[in-house]
């Protein structure tokens, strides 16, 4: 005969997240996310311009970042259609441009640490 404690939990899009820390994680999450949301702050991009960009990244995990980007709505995905070939333009939509201030902070945060703690290389 114990004391039964009712936890609160949030669900959005049909999964549970313990609270709203591990809900935004999992939107912006992993090494690349911020990254591409970066990139693509000013205007819209094709793939090649984040990959050239982004040159430690490999196709496959831009393509698949990409992909759960636009699956929680922070990035659209736009192919034009002209003579060949296809054009296809990455930018952010209204609720990934909602990021943009936090990651902007990440990034001065980055560059405080790089110029304490770091140096920088050039490849």
């Amino acid at each position: 005969m114990g004391f039964e404690r009712e936890i609160e939990m949030i669900k959005v899009n049909r999964k549970l997240y313990p609270c709203s820390t591990s809900l935004a994680m999992a939107f912006i999450g992993g090494k690349w996310k911020t990254a591409i949301l970066s990139h693509l702050k000013d205007r819209e991009k094709r793939y090649h311009e984040l990959r050239k960009e982004m040159p430690t990244v490999t196709e496959r995990t831009l393509s698949l970042q990409l992909k759960q980007l636009e699956d929680d709505s922070l990035v659209s995905r736009k192919v034009i259609i002209r003579k060949p070939p296809l054009k296809v333009v990455y930018k952010l939509t209204p609720f990934g441009e909602s990021i943009i201030p936090i990651i902007d902070a990440i990034t001065e945060w980055g560059n405080k640490i790089a110029m304490d703690k770091g140096e920088i290389i050039r490849i």
